[in-house]
């Protein structure tokens, strides 16, 4: 599996539930107080400079789209969505 062009294939990182200080347990996509999610790169498109296939990088939440490739699934983002690489 190859990303094409200015887009990266990326595995996302499980955040889990968060309990609030009253108690109520939230689920990740319930959480407002988070605005990036992180993720290892996987494969990088050829027009794509400055990430690398291994390196962890934060992206905005709501970027991209999933896929799934023989049982496992993976989240597609452009270049742009990308805002820190680790």
């Amino acid at each position: 599996m190859k990303a094409i062009g200015r887009n990266l294939i990326v595995n996302k990182h499980k955040v889990g539930a968060a309990k609030t200080k009253g108690g109520l347990i939230l689920a990740e996509k319930q959480r407002d107080d988070i605005r990036y999610i992180t993720a290892d790169v996987v494969s990088v498109g050829d027009e794509v400079a400055g990430v690398n296939k291994g390196d962890k990088i934060y992206y905005d939440k709501h970027a991209g789209h999933g896929i799934e490739f023989e049982g496992e699934k993976y989240i597609v983002i452009k270049i742009q969505d990308v805002v820190v690489v680790l």
